[in-house]
C-alpha cells in the first residue's frame, strides 16, 4: 500500500479518467504512480508530458542497452514497481528476460558483453550516493557510443533514478505487470475500472 493512496477512478475527475483510460489502453492497467500523482494534477500533467517526450526522444541507443541500464538503476534503488513495469516493457519488446536475472553479477556474467558491462557500471556510478562517475568511465563510453549516445544514456539513467526514488519514497510497489496480471489489478485498489 502506498504511503499516499491513489485517487480512485470515481474521484479522478474528467482529466484523471481520461489519463486512466489512456494508461489502461497502453499498459493494461493504470500505473499506480499516476494514481498517486493525481493528487497534484499539474505535477501529473508535467510528468505525463515528460514521459511521452522521453519516449520520443530516446531513440539513438539500442533499446536493449538503454533498458539494461534502467533496470540496473531500479534494482539498485530498490524500486520493485520499476523492476516490475520495466520487465513487462522489456518482454513486450522481445528482450531476453533471463539476462535481467543475471544483472546483479553483470561484471562476471558471460551473458553481458564489454559494452553492456561498461553501461551497467556507469548506471551504478551515477546511482551511487555520492556519485562515483569518473572521467575514464565517460571517456570509455564516449569512444564506443559517441557524444549523443553518452548524453542519451546519462539522461535515461537520471530519469530512472527520478522514477525509482519517487516510487520508493512513497512505497509504491510492484503491481503485477510482470506476471501478466496487471489487467486484473484495478488501480487504486478501490477503483471501478471501466474496460470499454
Amino acid at each position: 500500500m502506498p504511503r499516499i493512496p491513489g485517487v480512485p477512478t470515481r474521484s479522478a475527475g474528467l482529466l484523471g479518467r481520461l489519463l486512466y483510460w489512456f494508461a489502461r489502453r497502453r499498459y493494461g492497467a493504470v500505473p499506480e504512480p499516476a494514481t498517486v500523482m493525481l493528487h497534484h494534477r499539474p505535477v501529473l500533467l508535467a510528468y505525463s508530458a515528460w514521459e511521452l517526450g522521453n519516449d520520443k526522444a530516446m531513440r539513438h541507443l539500442p533499446a536493449s542497452l538503454r533498458d539494461l541500464a534502467v533496470h540496473r538503476v531500479a534494482t539498485q534503488v530498490g524500486c520493485s514497481w520499476c523492476v516490475d513495469f520495466g520487465t513487462m516493457l522489456a518482454r513486450h519488446q522481445g528482450l531476453d528476460l533471463e539476462r535481467l536475472h543475471a544483472i546483479g553479477d553483470y561484471a562476471a556474467s558471460p551473458v553481458f558483453g564489454p559494452t553492456e558491462r561498461r553501461v551497467l557500471a556507469y548506471a551504478d556510478a551515477m546511482t551511487a550516493l555520492p556519485t562515483t562517475v569518473t572521467d575514464e568511465i565517460v571517456a570509455d563510453l564516449d569512444a564506443e557510443l559517441g557524444h549523443r549516445g553518452v548524453v542519451e544514456l546519462t539522461y535515461a539513467i537520471a530519469v530512472e533514478n527520478h522514477r525509482a526514488r519517487f516510487n520508493h519514497a512513497l512505497a509504491i510497489t510492484d503491481q503485477g505487470f510482470t506476471s501478466g496480471d496487471a489487467c486484473r489489478v484495478p488501480v487504486p485498489a478501490d477503483a471501478l475500472v471501466d474496460r470499454s
